[in-house]
This record gives C-alpha cells, structure tokens and sequence, in this order.
C-alpha cells in the first residue's frame, strides 16, 4: 500500500494542472479509490483532496509571484475565474494574490510528500477476521461532524438524549453480531475530512431474517468480511490508537483492503465512568 500511494503522489506531481482520475489510477495499480483516500488520510495526516489543493496552490504562487496573468494561472489550475482561484489560495496561502505578488509573500509552501513506512515489531495487534452473512444495524441515528481525537460532544449528546428504556429495548433487540449496543459511523468521507458530516447510529445488530421496529433507523449491511481489532485501555483515546494503527501497521502488512461500509464499535467492558473500556473495532474488508 505505501508504494500505491508513493505512485499516487507521483500522479498528482504529473497533473497537477489537469483533472485526477482517482478511480482510473486506483484500478491501474489493482485496489480502489475508496481504499486509497482512506489509507492516504490515516498516514498523511491530511485528506488527499487537502494535499492536492496545497500542492497546486503551492506551485501556483510561483506563477503569481513572477507575474503571470491571474485568469490563465486560474485556468490551469482548474477554476473557473479568477474570484474562486483567489479564495482557494487565501485558504491556503493566508494572502491573496494580490498581496503575494506584491510583497513576494506569506507563503505557506506544501511540500511534496514521501510516504515511508517503519515497522518496529515490538507491537502486536490483536485481530481477527469474520465472515458474516447480511445483517442490519438498527437504532438512534444523528448526522455529527467528524472529530479525529477526543470525545465528540456531537455524539455524546445523542447518546445521552436516550433514555434508559432505549437502551434496554435496543439490547432486548439485538439477535447476531457483533454482539450488544454498537456504535456505528456511516456514510463516512472518503478523504476522512475533520468536520465532515458522517450518520453516527447508536444501537444493535439485528440478522437479515429479522424485521426492524418502524420506528427506528436501519443500516443494511451485505454479507462480507470484518477485520474485528479488539482494544483496551483509555477511552477513547485507546480506541483512537487502535484506528491509526490499522492503516499504519495492519493493512500495509496484510493482503486485506477497505471496502466501503460502516465501522461498528462493540463495547465489550467499561468502567463505570467511561474513562476506560475494552472494545472491538469491525471494519468492512476485501481482498486485495
């Protein structure tokens, strides 16, 4: 996977004045767009549409810098006019063009990255791989921007909007795993933009076979594969941990892709205060 994306970094390198054919690059080098985003965003730090931006706005500054018409550097760069192409390089730069080109500066240049991978060893992960049959997810859902670390008070103030009767009606519920109250994210960006919105579906498991209540929101899930990563230790901050970890350490060491699909968090133990919990973390798999 690091020289996927290694050649994708070279891609963008090659075009950055052209339109990206993701998918068409992901199928050339046998994964998908899905997987790539993803993996791009957890070993980066940025989504890939942020370091695509940066790096042409970066190279773009030298054209505005030396003077070129502003219209035709926003052309080639894929705007439309020059009043969009002046956003996006505030955006990124903290100045207009305007400015730049007038004092040479602020700058703020997007290096071309270079993706390396050190695997150390001393770290074992504990996974396993399941097979389930199509089941569905039923429950309380709520769309919540997307926070990286720590708690999101989006989602804990939907939690806490149930009442103890939900709680115990969803596990009364639940008939196949993953077993007990779930916490699943859905509809997720590919790019894993922080504040991007993505459904947050606090409930249970419930097989094909089974009819969901009216009243409550319903995830169908296709019969596939799981990575299920169990986790203990600080929470969230273990379960966080665990995340990055499977696209730094477990995917570039396995022959197992993303595919698309919600992740399902099964509370396994807790204390009584959350600040500590075991946990297990499914993710939708494929072969590579």
């Amino acid at each position: 996977m690091i020289t996927e994306l290694n050649r994708l970094i070279e891609y963008v390198e090659t075009h950055l004045s052209d339109d990206l054919d993701v998918d068409g690059f992901a199928r050339g080098v046998g994964t998908t767009e899905y997987h790539l985003r993803r993996m791009f965003a957890s070993l980066a730090g940025m989504p890939f549409s942020d370091y695509v931006r940066r790096r042409r706005m970066t190279v773009a500054a030298a054209e505005v810098v030396a003077g070129a018409a502003l219209l035709g550097v926003a052309v080639r760069y894929g705007y439309g006019s020059a009043e969009a192409f002046g956003r996006a390089f505030r955006a990124v730069h903290g100045a207009g063009p305007g400015d730049v080109r007038e004092h040479g500066g602020p700058l703020r240049s997007q290096p071309k990255l270079r993706l390396r991978l050190t695997v150390e060893g001393n770290t074992s992960m504990d996974t396993r791989i399941a097979y389930r049959p199509a089941f569905r997810l039923i429950g309380h859902a709520a769309r919540v921007p997307l926070i990286h670390e720590g708690a999101n008070p989006h989602i804990e103030a939907h939690i806490a909007s149930l009442s103890a009767d939900d709680h115990a009606r969803l596990k009364a519920l639940a008939n196949t795993q993953p077993a007990g109250l779930l916490q699943v994210s859905d509809d997720v960006d590919p790019d894993y933009t922080e504040g991007s919105e993505l459904t947050y579906l606090h409930g249970v498991a419930l097989d094909a076979e089974s009819t969901a209540p009216d009243d409550l929101d319903v995830i169908e899930v296709p019969a596939g594969a799981w990575a299920v990563f169990l986790t203990s230790g600080s929470y969230p901050a273990a379960l966080q941990e665990t995340y990055a970890a499977s696209a730094s350490e477990w995917f570039p060491s396995n022959p197992w892709r993303l595919r698309p699909g919600p992740s399902i968090v099964a509370i396994i133990d807790r204390a009584e205060n959350f600040s500590t919990a075991t946990t297990e973390l499914w993710m939708p798999i494929e072969r590579t």
